[in-house]
């Protein structure tokens, strides 16, 4: 279900916060350590260095303008995909 129109986007103000005090720093951008996993990209972000939390360590994510709209969790994957399970291959008897 998605979120009602009236509220508008869920943005984590504290991590708005730091993003708008390196705008007008300026120079070099640091990445942004955040457990803020329900954040919504706005276009501000874009160009922004994050460190999204996953539940054990950080993953960075760096904002390009596709992933405006879509939530930081997104793109920081919290489970390893080893693949399926695999077939073995059964001994067929000469009996």
């Amino acid at each position: 279900m998605s979120r009602s129109l009236k509220k508008g986007p869920f943005i984590d103000p504290k991590l708005m916060k730091k993003v708008q005090v390196q705008k007008a720093a300026g120079g070099t951008i640091e990445p942004i350590k955040t457990w803020a996993r329900a954040c919504q990209i706005p276009p501000e972000f874009v160009g922004h260095t994050f460190l999204v939390h996953n539940g054990k360590n950080f993953i960075t994510v760096k904002v390009v303008e596709n992933m405006v709209g879509h939530r930081l969790g997104e793109f920081s994957p919290t489970r390893i995909f080893r693949g399926h399970g695999r077939v073995v291959a059964r001994e067929i008897s000469k009996t």
